[in-house]
């Protein structure tokens, strides 16, 4: 579920805080876990118009990293 407090809220709260993301500046930030102690999960605290970027920014970050993947193994042969 993307909506409501994650499996990694706490986390997702201390990045936020340590970015320096308020109210007032909006924006947000996303944690994704891999392999932590609870679990794979991800978290996020975005304002309204972050929440509705997000969907096309972690497609245009998966095409990154398929790229650069494909780059990778294409070197090693």
């Amino acid at each position: 579920m993307a909506i409501g407090p994650g499996k990694y809220d706490d986390l997702c709260s201390y990045v936020r805080d340590q970015a320096g993301v308020t109210d007032k500046v909006g924006g947000g930030v996303m944690v994704i876990v891999i392999g932590g102690h609870r679990g794979n999960g991800f978290s996020c605290q975005a304002d309204l118009e972050t929440t509705l970027t997000l969907a096309d920014l972690l497609e245009e970050v998966a095409g990154l990293i398929r790229s650069d993947l494909a780059m990778t193994f294409k070197r090693m042969q």
